[in-house]
């Protein structure tokens, strides 16, 4: 078994990979696909921004499915559950809290980056992004509760910043970016949310309705992608014992929008 990777070679796999100083990244990782690292999710938040340097910011998303009815999340917890027991379970359910809620679900990562010093997060009960570094406050400004991943939210903000994705031991499955060119399709059908929030302090329910997000064909989307990218779109190279990929978040988000227009159906 080799050795571990420590920060100081994930730093420099990083920069070889050509993440440079100033960038902005956006980060999906999964550090057990990565294999050991010294230091563990500490080091590779470390590594990150080492890479990107002081003026460089790392995002992160901080996704809470866990205080929604109507998430893939709660389905799977309720299946099988009679209607006493689901009840039960909707009334366990904590409301979101910018400063305090976990984000169990997108991995140890992007709890060390909500948990780091100095690190901001924006305020979307469902869909929040954590960030540290100068450009945290602007990227995670505005981003408005019933906009999970459009123009009001900082996928929007990071697009403007030509910002970069690092796919760092996931699949285009896990690329959210993708979700942006829901948004800016034609007519994009929509559906109704609900989940805890606590507006004045008082937990209650919250409705809301806004695009439907599918991430089904992602990973068919970031395969086509990744065939058709112009030069410097895509850059993949081993990391640990994980592939990885860098995508220019402009182009990703200009294809998916394509994809999305061409191959899903209206109201799909």
């Amino acid at each position: 078994m080799s050795d571990p990777l420590d920060s100081d070679r994930l730093t420099a796999a990083l920069s070889a990979l050509g993440v440079r100083p100033g960038d902005v990244l956006l980060v999906h990782a999964s550090l057990r696909a990565v294999g050991p690292v010294a230091g563990g999710p500490e080091a590779v938040l470390a590594a990150l921004r080492r890479a990107v340097g002081r003026d460089g910011t790392v995002v992160v998303p901080s996704f809470t499915p866990e205080n929604s009815d109507t998430s893939p999340h709660y389905r799977a917890r309720v299946r099988g559950l009679d209607a006493e027991a689901r009840e039960a379970v909707r009334a366990s359910m904590a409301p979101f809290d910018p400063a305090t809620t976990p984000a169990p679900s997108v991995g140890v990562l992007a709890e060390t980056v909500r948990t780091a010093a100095g690190a901001e997060r924006s305020g979307h009960p469902q869909t929040s992004f954590a960030a540290i570094g100068p450009a945290a406050g602007k990227l995670l400004a505005g981003h408005r509760p019933n906009c999970h991943l459009g123009e009001d939210s900082p996928l929007a903000r990071l697009y403007e910043a030509d910002a970069r994705i690092l796919l760092l031991g996931t699949g285009y499955d896990t690329c959210t970016a993708f979700h942006l060119g829901e948004y800016r399709r034609p007519g994009p059908p929509f559906r109704t949310y609900r989940c805890v929030v606590t507006p004045r302090g008082v937990r209650q329910w919250w409705e809301y309705e806004d695009v439907a997000l599918d991430d089904s064909d992602f990973a068919a989307m970031g395969a086509a992608f990744e065939e058709t990218a112009g030069p410097g779109d895509v850059r993949m190279a081993p990391l640990g014992s994980a592939p990885c990929r860098l995508l220019r978040i402009r182009a990703a988000v200009d294809f998916a929008t394509g994809w999305v227009t061409e191959h899903r159906r209206p109201g799909d």
